[in-house]
């Protein structure tokens, strides 16, 4: 089959579009690849890094109000009433177990709750790099739910703070066999609090288990 030769317009219309052709690929191959799309990723890269520089401009900006707000929150902080007021960790020691017999005692209109056993925990594993010394508390009760329910509750919601930790409750069957009713619970924790001095201070020369007491309250 003889191909019917092409009218001068239609060999003109193919060299154009050949001419075309050719130019795309001679700037995809000779242009773009090695010239424009690295200027357009370098581009873009500056774009990423003026929004970056940008904020922490803002940032750097703000830091003397942030240092004037954190310096607020620490004064604020080392004045409030949330560390325990005694500065020596023995007399801190102290004043937790009285805390611990006022606040038995002030709800024992609920049921009856006594402290039988109460004495500090020397080396509680305060860390040197902590700002603030540790205080912790052996206490052990004879108490009925409710008010060791109270009890727990007035502890860890008041102030200054404290924490409960190493809880441990149960119930004596033999004091529930002699008794007609419930035994009051067995309960066993620690209660500690911080105290505003270093935590790598000297230690205080006090004895600290001069204030311990095996006995319950009403034995004092």
């Amino acid at each position: 089959m003889n191909m019917r030769p092409m009218k001068p317009m239609e060999s003109r219309m193919a060299a154009i579009g050949l001419l075309l052709l050719m130019l795309v690929l001679a700037y995809f191959i000779l242009l773009h690849w090695w010239f424009v799309a690295p200027l357009r990723d370098i581009d873009s890269q500056m774009d990423d890094l003026r929004d970056t520089q940008s904020r922490y401009a803002a940032a750097i900006a703000e830091k003397p109000q942030l240092q004037k707000r954190l310096a607020e929150l620490g004064h604020s902080q080392t004045d409030s009433s949330t560390f325990l007021p005694e500065t020596d960790p023995n007399a801190a020691a102290a004043g937790l177990m009285q805390r611990v017999v006022d606040d038995a005692a002030a709800h024992a209109q609920e049921g009856s709750c006594e402290v039988s056993q109460k004495m500090p925990v020397p080396n509680p594993g305060t860390s040197t790099n902590e700002p603030y010394r540790k205080v912790v508390v052996s206490i052990s009760l004879h108490c009925d739910m409710q008010p060791l329910i109270g009890l727990l509750y007035t502890l860890e919601k008041g102030k200054p703070y404290l924490f409960v930790q190493d809880f441990s409750v149960y119930r004596n069957p033999l004091l529930t066999m002699q008794k007609s009713g419930a035994a009051p619970l067995e309960v066993q924790f620690t209660l500690g609090g911080y105290v505003h001095a270093p935590a790598n201070a000297a230690p205080s020369t006090g004895n600290a288990g001069a204030n311990s007491d095996n006995t319950a309250p009403g034995d004092d």
